[in-house]
């Protein structure tokens, strides 16, 4: 994987693209693709090995020991969103949505609902897709084009910690917890300096990019900007994808994180004969692609996948189902 420096690579998917971001999910997803599939994000569910999640009385009631000892054996795992949906008596069905298979009373947070059966749920990320299950799905990629070995992964530039910019202050911070009482000392004096001495003049912020990458033009599509790398789906379907990326984390894995890296926000192969769409506002990536590769995607026990029709809506109100 290396980066395309010309993003001119992308501006075929700009004619297939409606204006801004709008209703129909081809605000961000190419149209003129015989079929579309929808793979879902997995949510996550906190439960305990043998019991239900005791409700807030119970837990009111409770000595402040037993409590801490059961929260000690919480459970935290992924989940699918058709046991969501069973766990809250709804219907999971392609054009879904988080907020209405959980049941989320108007004004009240969806992000993290408690099911009938005491299970805590939280809802699934949003603009990424897990490495492991980039890898499944790169896995049916690689077989529906001509060009598996060459291709463009466009990485959205709003990830806070990608670029670096110039300013008074660093990309992101790296919080340690101790109790060295100067080194806390040190620590605040940093945080509140760019404040009182907003007029200095500003220096480069690293980033995990490079300064030239960073400052160099980007792929721009209706409200979206992204950096290119070249990348294949057979890279992307080796599950050790991460540790090849050129996006790779290492300042933070230099403080004790494991590996990590965004997973692409698009991604197609030389012969645009599929895409790959990871919006940063869904909690589900779209494939476009033939028939075959969205009948594969949806066959393919390790992933939730559904097909969706041309000009789906996957707004947050799209779920006429569960209203």
């Amino acid at each position: 994987m290396e980066w395309i420096a010309d993003p001119t690579a992308g501006e075929w998917l700009r004619a297939r693209l409606d204006g801004a971001i709008g209703a129909s999910m081809h605000c961000v997803v190419p149209r003129g693709f015989p079929a579309y599939a929808r793979v879902f994000h997995p949510a996550t569910v906190r439960s305990l090995p043998d019991r239900a999640v005791p409700a807030r009385a119970e837990w009111e009631r409770m000595p402040p020991s037993e409590s801490q000892r059961l929260m000690d054996r919480f459970v935290d795992e992924p989940t699918t969103w058709r046991d969501v949906a069973a766990a809250f008596g709804t219907t999971m069905h392609p054009l879904a949505q988080w907020q209405s298979i959980v049941r989320t009373p108007p004004g009240d947070d969806w992000n993290t609902r408690i099911s009938p059966d005491g299970r805590e749920f939280t809802a699934p990320e949003e603009g990424h897709l897990e490495p492991e299950l980039l890898a499944a799905v790169a896995e049916h990629l690689v077989v529906h084009t001509a060009t598996p070995d060459a291709g463009v992964a466009a990485l959205w530039e709003g990830w806070g910690d990608l670029l670096g910019h110039l300013g008074h202050g660093p990309s992101r911070l790296f919080f340690e917890v101790g109790d060295d009482a100067a080194h806390q000392q040190l620590l605040e004096r940093s945080i509140h300096d760019p404040l009182n001495n907003g007029f200095r003049t500003p220096t480069w912020q690293e980033g995990i990019l490079s300064r030239e990458i960073s400052e160099a033009p980007r792929l721009e599509l209706p409200d979206r900007r992204y950096v290119l790398f070249s990348a294949s789906a057979r890279e992307f379907a080796a599950p050790g994808w991460v540790l090849t990326a050129p996006w790779r984390d290492l300042p933070a894995e230099e403080r004790g994180f494991p590996p990590q890296a965004h997973s692409p926000g698009i991604l197609w192969p030389a012969d645009h004969a599929w895409v790959l769409v990871s919006e940063i506002d869904f909690d589900s990536t779209v494939v476009a692609g033939s028939a075959e590769l969205i009948a594969a995607l949806c066959a393919d026990d390790r992933i939730e996948a559904l097909p969706i029709p041309a000009d789906a809506s996957l707004a947050w109100d799209a779920d006429e189902v569960n209203r």
